[in-house]
């Protein structure tokens, strides 16, 4: 082989990605053993790529116990699976000296630590027990973090004594945010994965994993004046505001606009059916993914999310023909395996159904859509305790899906634990504002503690949800149930006013608030009410007007 300090003649401006002289020069030289790591690391080989140019152990000295006293590390989690698995801070610890690191150009270090990376995360699914099993308590976790956290600290620290940091080209400080991201450290993330995104835009892995840390619409605004102006920040604003299930005018209008451009790009129809989806328009997202499917029928991306459409819509003869398509492309993906386990649920096999969602967890541990549905599928055959399991893992992947929080408020309403059911529906509905069925749920359960007066104003809140009126207010982003919006003598006009106009308004919803009324004393109120009740039940005044169409449930997330 030739010696790695002896730059092959003539390759050197055709391999070399930086205009950067030294850069340059490391990669000429290392070109030969980064082909072959490359090539490790295509044939999944991860700890043979990153020997290529690191030692077996370059870490091995340093990976000691933690100290008691460290502030950064994350509590152990009980066998309840509250919390995540312990990830040590990179900085909490002491770095290894410099001079201990490899001369390396950036693009061979980022491989080298990317696929220890890889590797620890493939040992640490190895090393996980059955799903839900007895031993599977979530405590497992990736042994090369703190490693990788050090190496990379250590690098940083050098090139800004150097003053390089000018020069770098994004891709360390990219697998930087994924690994402080890990050990829980979310501000530290976002800084160096702002800084990445700045520097090379078109790694959308970057972008991707930002968009894990935004958990709220205040934090996507704070981040968007950080980010450059191109347009993969439209796509990552659309892409961002879908995960918090923001359905404004604004994005559709940003959709329509990139869909002028790319009139057929998968990712883009895609988010315009997962919008549709998330405002209960199953229609329209059904005629959408299947467009996708005729457009490129070996295409499993976000097809989970179309089961769960069928499954609402109770279209068995679609689903059935959507399982048998994803099987025959590929039937070890979690999307194929959560697609199966929806038709099953809807044939109300729900032991098969179970067995589709753990092969989908087994492939993928952090895939949230098979975490939720098998929450649903042990709510339906009466297994409380698995399905809080269960909600409590989806809630771990991603804290700002409302469907895990909303089904550990019903676990624990039928155990009768309400007031921890009380916390649950609150996330939920602070997450879904303008979800009615958010609401009601908190309503009941505020009227099972007795406590009235909260209850009328979340029964309220379910009323309007899906009125026009309150579409400003969901701007703000308020989902406080003191808004004077809700006030008593407003509301209760508002609602008059509706029905004067033949809207319908739910009796199930009136009957609640009137009993609430009567609870608090205040007759007029429940009076009225109940008048309103009557006059639902005799029909709206428009004979085309109807109730909306129920939630999901079940299998169907």
């Amino acid at each position: 082989m030739r010696d790695v300090e002896q730059p092959i003649p003539g390759i050197q401006s055709v391999f070399s990605t930086s205009d950067d002289t030294e850069e340059s020069r490391l990669e000429a030289q290392e070109l030969g053993n980064y082909l072959l790591a490359k090539s490790y690391f295509d044939c999944r080989e991860y700890d043979r790529c990153s020997a290529v140019f690191l030692p077996p152990n370059p870490t091995s000295n340093i990976l000691s116990s933690p100290s008691p006293e460290s502030p950064t590390q994350t509590p152990t989690k009980s066998a309840k699976g509250k919390g995540k698995a312990p990830v040590e801070s990179p900085s909490a610890v002491p770095k290894p000296p410099s001079d201990s690191l490899p001369t390396l150009s950036q693009k061979s270090l980022f491989l080298a630590l990317y696929a220890k990376y890889i590797a620890g995360e493939k040992r640490k699914d190895e090393d996980s027990e059955m799903i839900l099993g007895p031993m599977d308590n979530g405590t497992i976790a990736n042994n090369e973090l703190v490693g990788i956290g050090r190496t990379l600290e250590a690098w940083f620290d050098t090139r800004r004594a150097e003053g390089k940091e000018g020069r770098n080209q994004g891709w360390l400080e990219y697998l930087y945010g994924i690994v402080l991201a890990k050990g829980n450290s979310d501000a530290s993330a976002k800084q160096y994965l702002i800084k990445a995104i700045n520097i090379n835009p078109w790694n959308w892995g970057a972008w991707l994993e930002l968009k894990d840390l935004l958990n709220s619409l205040e934090a996507l605004r704070a981040t968007y004046p950080l980010l450059p102006h191109n347009i993969l920040t439209l796509l990552f604003n659309i892409d961002a505001s879908q995960s918090l299930y923001l359905t404004s005018p604004e994005i559709h209008s940003s959709l329509t606009e990139l869909l002028r451009i790319f009139p057929t790009s998968p990712f883009l129809l895609t988010q315009r059916a997962l919008l549709h989806y998330h405002t209960k328009s199953y229609d329209e997202a059904s005629a959408i993914f299947s467009q996708l499917i005729q457009q490129d029928p070996h295409r499993l991306d976000s097809l989970d999310h179309y089961s769960n459409v069928l499954y609402v819509m109770s279209n068995r003869p679609r689903l059935a023909f959507l399982a048998q398509l994803a099987t025959a492309t590929d039937k070890f993906r979690p999307e194929t395996c959560c697609i199966v386990g929806n038709y099953y649920s809807l044939k109300s096999e729900h032991e098969k159904a179970v067995m589709y969602f753990r092969r989908a967890l087994t492939l993928d541990r952090r895939f949230l859509s098979a975490w939720t549905l098998m929450g649903h599928e042990y709510v339906e055959v009466k297994n409380t305790h698995a399905a809080i399991e269960a909600y409590r893992r989806a809630v771990d992947v991603n804290r700002k899906d409302y469907r895990a929080w909303y089904g550990l408020g019903q676990a624990y309403e039928v155990l009768e634990m309400h007031h921890y059911a009380l916390f649950y529906f609150q996330r939920a509905a602070a997450l879904r504002p303008s979800d009615r069925q958010m609401w009601q749920a908190l309503g009941a359960c505020y009227e099972k503690i007795d406590r009235p007066a909260q209850a009328v104003k979340a029964f309220k809140r379910a009323l309007t949800a899906g009125m026009a009126f309150i579409e400003p207010m969901m701007v703000g982003g308020s989902s406080s149930f003191g808004s004077s919006s809700f006030d008593n003598n407003n509301n209760n006009s508002g609602m008059m006013m509706e029905q004067q106009r033949g809207v319908f308004l739910d009796p199930e919803l009136l009957y609640p608030i009137a009993v609430m009324y009567e609870r608090l004393g205040e007759l007029e109120e429940t009076a009225s009410y109940m008048e309103m009740v009557l006059a639902q039940e005799e029909g709206p005044a428009d004979p085309d007007a109807a109730p909306q169409q129920q939630d999901e449930g079940g299998g169907g997330g």
